[in-house]
């Protein structure tokens, strides 16, 4: 069976938009780290968001992600947001104080 290809991201003017994955570990943040960097670089945008959609589990991998990709949009001057946060992935920005650093858009 033909596996159906998902588009990960989508940029319009200067904002990029990434659908995260289902779980956000160990096992695929570093991975995450260089295709995002990637992303904005290519792009040049001035605004990253994370949709958090279709996350169902993220640990502290997940964490360091979303911080780095916070201070790479800092140094570039631009904007950093998470969307569709889910409950347990919003109890995870509420412990870890990522809403002090990172706008968050409710659905």
């Amino acid at each position: 069976m033909e596996k159906k290809y998902e588009k990960k991201y989508e940029v319009r003017g200067h904002v990029l938009t990434y659908q995260m994955p289902k779980e956000v570990d160990h096992h695929v943040a570093q991975q995450l780290c260089r295709e995002l960097d990637m992303l904005v670089e290519a792009f040049a945008v001035q605004e990253l968001e994370l949709d958090f959609e279709k996350t169902e589990f993220m640990d502290s991998s997940g964490i360091g992600v979303v911080i780095g990709r916070s201070k790479t949009m800092q140094f570039r001057g631009g904007k950093f947001s998470a969307s569709h946060l889910s409950r347990r992935v919003s109890m995870i920005f509420q412990s870890a104080g990522l809403q002090k650093i990172v706008e968050v858009k409710e659905a």
